[in-house]
């Protein structure tokens, strides 16, 4: 039993460090300083996040877990190499403040994932109507 209870405070800290990453490439896309490539990864990755549909929905065993899992951890790694260090130090403060308070809303990045997958189901509707007649 307190196996069990170890791997699950494990997995809670690493959940709570996941989402600190977030915050902090949330701050950090608003920043002046970051290049414009790493605004736009980090951007992609931080929307994904907040996103509340995957790339690969979680209902397909196994796979559906895999962009929780291994892709988005990669892409917070690979936005956080992309950003100077004293950029990061900065934005690690204001994430701190962050948690302690509330989590940001970005309707607009909101709005463009759902415009997206809404697109894509219609397509997929259409194509397979065609198909059908």
């Amino acid at each position: 039993m307190i196996e069990g209870a170890n791997m699950f405070n494990k997995i809670k800290m690493w959940a709570k460090n996941l989402k600190r990453q977030i915050f902090i490439l949330y701050y950090a896309y608003k920043d002046e300083r970051v290049p414009w490539y790493a605004k736009v990864f980090t951007a992609c990755v931080v929307a994904y996040a907040f996103s509340p549909l995957d790339l690969i929905p979680d209902f397909i065993p196994i796979l559906g877990y895999l962009d929780d899992i291994i892709l988005l951890p990669l892409g917070i790694i690979l936005a956080l190499k992309m950003i100077p260090k004293d950029v990061l130090a900065d934005c690690e403060v204001m994430a701190e403040e962050m948690m302690k308070n509330k989590k940001p809303r970005n309707w607009i990045a909101g709005s463009l994932i759902v415009l997206i997958w809404g697109l894509i189901t219609v397509w997929a509707v259409l194509s397979i109507y065609q198909l059908l007649n």
